[in-house]
């Protein structure tokens, strides 16, 4: 059976985490947090990403930073929020797969505490997936080489060849660095141009 191994969010769903946040403070608030200087959301989030417990990220970052308590506060409690919708065509080219044999594995940087609202908001697509390799249980995230290990341990198979997209230049670059055959996500019309060129689909 061929295999194929897709990253989640920014190829099969669109993650922002704004609106979470905003449902609190509002848009302006919400916005300052995320992308402003005041605060390294993307570092914060990914040590959750990497299996740090919600818990202690909150009353790290609240000790840290008081003044944006509501903010912190606001994200987990409205994750559900941050999942925008499914990436336009991905979820087609993963059915067409599926239909087709085609073994499909998840790989994502996600917190094992709120990997569960994406089989909540997308349980036809989740559904698809033969396994989902969660960066937050494993306790290490990509590009990481030892998640590559992992995947290739849940795989059951050699890694190298194994299709791989993800839309993370460096998380490609690590695949590629770890035997996979491995492309960066831009659309669907071009992910379906790549598993064409393959013979994965017609």
């Amino acid at each position: 059976m061929t295999t194929a191994v897709f990253d989640l969010g920014g190829v099969v769903m669109v993650w922002d985490p704004v609106p979470a946040v905003a449902a609190v403070v509002g848009q302006e608030r919400a916005e300052h947090f995320v992308h402003g200087s005041d605060f390294d959301f993307a570092a914060w989030n990914d040590a959750q990403d990497g299996g740090r417990t919600w818990a202690d990220a909150e009353a790290s970052a609240m000790a840290s930073h008081p003044h944006l308590a509501e903010e912190i506060a606001a994200y987990r409690v409205n994750f559900a929020l941050s999942l925008q919708g499914l990436v336009p065509g991905t979820a087609e080219i993963l059915r067409s797969l599926h239909d087709r044999g085609v073994r499909l594995v998840a790989l994502t940087n996600w917190s094992a505490e709120t990997i569960h609202h994406g089989p909540d908001a997308f349980p036809e697509v989740f559904a698809l997936f033969d396994d989902i390799v969660v960066s937050g249980a494993e306790g290490v995230t990509k590009p990481d080489k030892e998640i590559f290990q992992i995947l290739a341990r849940r795989l059951g198979q050699p890694i190298e060849g194994v299709f791989y997209v993800d839309d993370n230049a460096r998380n490609v670059d690590a695949a590629r660095t770890a035997g996979m055959d491995a492309v960066r996500f831009i659309d669907a019309a071009t992910l379906l141009g790549e598993l064409q060129g393959r013979g994965l689909l017609d």
